[in-house]
């Protein structure tokens, strides 16, 4: 017996989104309030977590340039992640079994803490993380979500940079 396909939500949540779509400079605009830019972060965080995942992991991968066992140790589970984890869009059958995405992130993520005990490099861990934590929230409030005049802030805003629009 099968496993049921994964809500739609759990799909956009691990989608690798194409990167020119990611990087489209004509998208990018300032945000016009604070409530702009955390909606628009709230949006791009779902529309591009993948891309953003894939971010913080490589900039991991970069520190690690100086310990290179250490780099091809988590070069192979970043590859692990990618494969099982990413780059899938039906489910993990193992001794034809179905495994549930729930148990393959948190296999994904038990091997990965792991490592990290073992390698002992929670400060590469957390700077890289906060480093990616801040280009997802640049980025994400710097690109203007497709759908951004249906924003629920759209009725407080006096402007928007998409063009002129009617208050309700």
């Amino acid at each position: 017996m099968s496993s049921p396909p994964p809500d739609a939500g759990t799909i956009a949540a691990v989608t690798v989104r194409p990167w020119p779509l990611f990087i489209d400079t004509a998208a990018l605009s300032l945000p016009i309030s604070f409530s702009d830019a955390t909606y628009r972060i709230n949006k791009n965080l779902r529309y591009f977590a993948g891309n953003y995942v894939l971010i913080i992991l490589f900039i991991l991968l970069i520190t690690l340039i100086i310990r290179p066992i250490l780099l091809v140790l988590f070069l192979i589970i970043f590859a692990g992640w990618i494969y099982l984890y990413f780059s899938r869009n039906e489910p993990l059958e193992l001794f034809g079994f179905d495994v549930d995405d729930r148990f393959v992130l948190g296999f994904l993520s038990l091997v990965t803490v792991v490592a990290l005990l073992v390698a002992k490099i929670w400060t590469n861990v957390f700077v890289s993380i906060g480093f990616g934590i801040v280009i997802l929230c640049v980025h994400g409030a710097l690109r203007a979500p497709e759908d951004q005049e249906d924003s629920p802030y759209g009725a407080l805003l006096s402007e928007s940079p998409r063009g002129e629009y009617t208050i309700v």
